[in-house]
């Protein structure tokens, strides 16, 4: 990328030159990519992959929340959102999940990424991971630069130690992490590293893509 008419500063050069060579790992692995130097910036990419009337879904995840993405979809009246915050009772979150399952369009974000353009996630539910590994249509990861890792190694300890501590606290959980900030490797009822899912491809090319924001979101 061409920094010498910009005004980035060294951090924010350094944030592209990082996401154009992850980039380039994604495209070997049927991912699409993109860069965007802020939220308001990806917000905006975001919602031009979307399509009058197409149905949508999402993970819980506190890098959407901050980037204003799912208050402006709930705003609008073009689009058929499939909330799951909505179900209440078991049976309707059974039924609820079946129409997420097959939803056009599935937003959420990475627990971490590897320099290689591997996605590591982990869920308690499995909800979220099931949904990217199949179902939805097109899904479409927001991540902010600080979920970048050396590997998948990396990227399974920030996960647990930096993400699910913080997440365990927001949700109310009681676990070990949310009391001493740091993974117990617990096996306790509400845990939320239940599942550890490596997405290292993707067999439909294009289906899952990944835009990569300038700025740290989430945890």
């Amino acid at each position: 990328m061409d920094n010498t008419e910009t005004n980035l500063t060294p951090k924010q050069i350094n944030y592209q030159n990082l996401a154009e060579n992850i980039i380039n790992k994604f495209n070997l692995r049927g991912i699409e990519g993109y860069y965007c130097t802020d939220r308001e910036e990806a917000n905006a990419k975001a919602k031009r992959f979307l399509t009058p009337d197409c149905t949508i879904s999402w993970g819980g995840s506190v890098t959407l929340a901050e980037t204003g993405l799912i208050d402006d979809l709930k705003e609008s009246d073009d689009y058929i959102l499939y909330d799951k915050s909505e179900a209440v009772t078991a049976e309707e979150k059974r039924e609820m999940f079946g129409k997420i399952a097959t939803a056009d369009y599935y937003f959420m974000s990475s627990n971490a990424i590897t320099m290689d353009g591997e996605l590591v996630n982990i869920d308690g539910n499995g909800n979220r991971v099931a949904c990217l590994c199949s179902g939805p249509e097109n899904v479409i990861i927001i991540a902010g630069m600080n979920k970048i890792v050396k590997n998948v190694e990396e990227a399974v300890s920030r996960t647990r130690n930096i993400a699910a501590p913080p997440n365990s606290v927001r949700l109310g959980l009681d676990t070990p992490c949310a009391n001493s900030g740091r993974c117990g490797d617990c096996l306790s009822n509400d845990c939320i590293c239940g599942q550890i899912v490596i997405t290292r491809k993707s067999r439909k090319p294009g289906r899952i893509k990944v835009i990569l924001v300038g700025e740290e979101l989430g945890y």
